[in-house]
């Protein structure tokens, strides 16, 4: 299998701090480790935080709480992800904590302040984030917009300037009668709340220092006072340019991508409709789809469901013009012309979205659904938005109003035309279709700029269903009808150069999206048995996994130590061409490659070649080489030594039919080991190892309800998996198991045991250690058998749980496939490591017993049992 290129991840110190601190065990009396969000913040919040806003504002706390407190830091967080809603929690947070009441909100464009003085001023706004009135320890507090902060400063005020950038450039620049000067903002301690921050970098760019930049006026302003504090907050910020990653690998505090975002459900699910048709059968498409939407959240009860559709353009005529083209095909349809359309369109397309949807229009009553058609797409609820003016497309007022009030019941828009990407600002959240109208160019450029649109788009919709309001998904596991109304399609053109640029537009801003063909995988959900969330095991029962301990310098002493086999390294260089289906994983045929030996550094005749290969790369230079292996004396002990390279053989896997392998070759190989070997000693070097110490998990913080993707392709040897339903077994805590047939048959096996078991047991239960979840994690501890130490944590799948009333245990259980035996190894050594002998408690008596079993394979199930038994029967 053809691996993807590896993304180098840039380490940033800072949230590595906090994020190691925040998974520390046993700090006491250590305020900033057990921060939690305060009532001063719940309760004057309209919206309660999510989990990923409350640990933004607990790496707040770490920044002005622990050391010397940091006067800029930055929240890199997906958009749409509620950043103003962390920026209004950490106002609160500062003005209580910190007594900090001035603030200056600062932005790039009008939209941006505009639509942040709805968030935070206009108290009849439906965008406003506070509850009125907002109160701390019985007192009112107000928030009063300002143009200059006073030099008196009203006791329960916070003063409040909301600015573009250029506008703050301007006042403080140009000396004029009741205008804002330095002096006046140095007499008070502020905070500078800076909103789209990847727009204030241009100094570092372009590595210039020019007086009137953006970014050199904030610092100016943050500076000016020791007490100011700067919090920025952006989406995109573009750490692979080396001088904006040297700029904020101290300042990035937290990270929320949009990958984790639409993984934790709060946005919609992302498909793709690639399709060369014309524009006006694509605009129709999203017609008939938006309007199935709308009739399939009628059927279910849900009232003043309105979607809305997005025709995107790339130029200004061509939007005014599609404006035009579309309202007179909607003005000119028919019920004739529109069955005619459903029944071709049926036959052809190969969306499985699509065709439920052309058959269920064929089912109704197509005058009538034209009637509907007509009435709900017409001039009065089309708005052309083409953003020409500098502030984009929210720089109209009236524009603005439209735009920025779409899920207003009283909102009649449907349909809007625009040209560029949906400029910050726009918080729309029953978008449901982009349509791309005209030939586009196929550039990264361009479709970055789309792949931002769609992530924008892809915003959650809180309607209310039965009753109650959703802020995440809820029918990932339901029927498709239901599972539409959290779904965003994008139409677009089936342009293979487009989709692969599109498809790395994607990965570069971590954004999920599926095919056209979105049927190729289906989705479970497993809930946690209400049965099991009454019992006492799941209230008060503990789960047990080890603690981490820094490695010290003195440890790294040889590659192994790096978790880097010092004997054998095999590079793929098989560059044979192979045929696949669009949406088919590259898969190779081992019969058309064989293995070679290239070089061989325990022989001295390679050692020319190994110092050729270590000259092309600055890194494997001594000086740089010792920040990562301390104890090296010099370069020939690198090259010669048995503890690094001197051990170490470089094979190549080549194409079968390859005979020549000349020194050019050999060199190109070389030089791809010794950047395996580089990353290794970046990546592992003061890094965090397992202990033999275990410390308790409340049961509920790891039984939680999870959702599946799988695939529907059932080729390869990818494990075929399937729901097992587990409603009438009392000991599984989820209603169903998602899992393959070598899993399926352990749960088979367990249930031949829990008969017995429960005469030995008052509490029996079996747990899915769900990888979607990642909670629970093992770690390698003690004597390493190999010498090569694994520094990743793995999460065994099952956890068999038992209480006899006195004692407890805790057995980890792994299924693993004979392909992987060798490769995963070293995590059945460290589950036979688990015993009581070999393991400490923190804070648990000896009546906590914890096991690891052998990987249960296809043919040993007798033995598994019989390993159970051991531990849990006849012990």
């Amino acid at each position: 299998m053809v691996k993807k290129k590896q993304v180098v991840q840039k380490e940033l110190p800072l949230l590595k701090k906090i994020e190691d601190f925040r998974q520390a065990s046993l700090i006491e009396d250590d305020p900033a480790y057990y921060f939690k969000i305060e009532d001063y913040i719940k309760d004057n919040l309209k919206h309660s935080l999510r989990p990923y806003q409350a640990e933004a504002l607990y790496a707040l706390n770490y920044t002005q709480t622990r050391e010397e407190p940091h006067n800029q830091v930055l929240f890199n967080m997906a958009t749409g992800s509620g950043k103003t809603d962390t920026m209004a929690g950490a106002i609160l947070y500062l003005y209580n904590t910190h007594k900090y009441r001035n603030f200056i909100f600062v932005a790039n464009t009008n939209a941006v302040v505009s639509k942040t003085k709805e968030n935070f001023l206009n108290e009849n706004s439906p965008k406003y984030l506070f509850k009125s009135p907002i109160t701390i320890d019985g007192r009112r507090i107000e928030i009063r917009s300002v143009d200059r902060f006073p030099s008196y400063q009203e006791p329960d005020i916070i003063y409040l300037k909301l600015t573009t950038i250029q506008s703050l450039a301007n006042e403080l620049e140009s000396i004029r009668e009741n205008g804002l000067t330095y002096e006046e903002l140095k007499k008070n301690k502020m905070v500078i709340l800076a909103d789209e921050a990847h727009h204030f970098n241009a100094s570092t760019k372009s590595q210039k220092v020019e007086e009137k930049s953006w970014e050199i006026l904030l610092d100016k302003i943050r500076n000016i006072n020791p007490d100011n504090r700067q919090l920025e907050f952006t989406a995109t910020i573009d750490i692979d340019k080396e001088l904006v990653y040297e700029k904020y690998k101290d300042k990035i505090i937290y990270k929320y991508d949009l990958n984790r975002f639409m993984e934790d459900g709060y946005s919609k699910n992302v498909y793709r409709l690639e399709a060369n048709n014309n524009d006006e059968t694509k605009m129709l498409n999203a017609v008939l789809l938006s309007q199935y939407r709308k009739r399939i959240a009628k059927k279910f009860g849900i009232d003043n469901f309105k979607p809305v559709i997005l025709f995107k353009s790339n130029k200004v005529a061509i939007s005014c013009q599609a404006k035009d083209d579309f309202l007179e095909m909607i003005n000119d349809l028919d019920a004739n012309e529109l069955g005619e359309f459903l029944s071709e369109q049926s036959n052809i397309t190969h969306s499985t979205t699509l065709r439920r949807m052309y058959e269920y229009w064929l089912d109704q009553d197509l005058a009538q659904t034209v009637i509907e058609i007509k009435r709900d797409f017409k001039p009065l609820t089309t708005v052309n938005a083409n953003d020409t003016k500098k502030e984009g497309i929210l720089g109209d007022v009236n524009d603005f109003n439209n735009l920025n009030t779409l899920e207003d019941m009283n909102n009649p828009i449907r349909t809007v035309f625009a040209v560029a990407k949906l400029t910050e600002g726009w918080d729309v959240l029953n978008l449901y279709d982009i349509v791309r109208i005209g030939e586009q160019p196929v550039t990264t450029t361009q479709t970055n700029s789309e792949a931002q649109l769609i992530g924008r788009g892809a915003r959650y919709n809180p309607f209310i269903y039965n009753g109650k309001k959703s802020y995440t998904r809820r029918f990932d596991g339901d029927s498709r009808e239901l599972r539409l109304l959290e779904s965003l399609y994008y139409h677009t053109i089936n342009n293979v150069k487009y989709i692969n640029n599109l498809l790395k537009s994607f990965d570069k801003m971590n954004l999920v999206s599926e095919g056209d063909n979105d049927n190729d995988y289906k989705v479970f959900t497993a809930l946690v048995k209400e049965s099991f969330k009454k019992s006492r095991v799941y209230k008060y029962g503990k789960i047990y996994h080890n603690q981490l301990e820094d490695v010290p310098e003195s440890d790294y002493n040889n590659l192994g130590s790096y978790g880097f086999n010092k004997d054998t390294i095999t590079i793929d260089m098989n560059d044979s061409t192979v045929e696949h289906e669009r949406s088919q994983e590259s898969q190779l045929n081992e019969a058309d490659s064989r293995e070679v030996i290239v070089a061989d550094f325990r022989s001295t005749k390679y050692i020319r070649l190994l110092k050729k290969a270590m000259s092309k790369d600055s890194f494997f230079r001594f000086s740089e080489l010792s920040k990562y292996i301390p104890n090296l004396r010099s370069l020939d002990e690198f090259m010669t030594s048995k503890n690094w390279l001197g051990n170490l053989r470089v094979n190549a896997t080549i194409p079968y039919n390859r005979m020549a392998i000349d020194n050019e070759f050999r060199l190109e190989v070389v030089v791809k080991a010794l950047s395996k070997v580089k990353q290794a000693l970046r990546t592992n070097y003061l890094k965090k190892r397992g202990t033999n110490k275990f410390e308790p998990v409340p049961v509920k913080d790891i039984v939680v309800d999870y959702t599946k993707r799988v695939s529907n392709n059932k080729t390869g040897i990818q494990a075929i998996i399937d729901r097992k339903e587990m409603i009438k077994d009392d000991w599984f805590v989820y209603d169903q198991a998602i899992v393959d047939q070598l899993e399926s048959n352990l749960i088979d096996m367990i249930r031949n045991l829990v008969s017995d078991l429960k005469k030995e047991y008052r509490d029996v239960y079996l747990i899915r250690n769900e990888e979607t979840i990642n909670k629970l994690k093992l770690y390698e501890f003690g004597k390493v058998d190999d010498d090569v130490f694994h520094y990743q944590g793995f999460m065994p799948d099952f956890l068999l749980y038992l209480n006899d009333g006195e004692e407890t245990y805790q057995l980890f259980i792994e299924p693993k496939g004979d392909q992987l035996l060798v490769r995963d190894n070293w995590k059945e050594k460290l589950l036979e490591k688990i015993k009581p002998e070999n393991i400490k408690l923190i804070g648990e008596d000896e009546k906590i017993k914890l096991y690891g079993v052998k990987f249960f394979r296809y043919g040993n199930g007798r033995e598994i049992e019989e390993e159970l038994m051991s531990y849990t029967i006849d012990n």
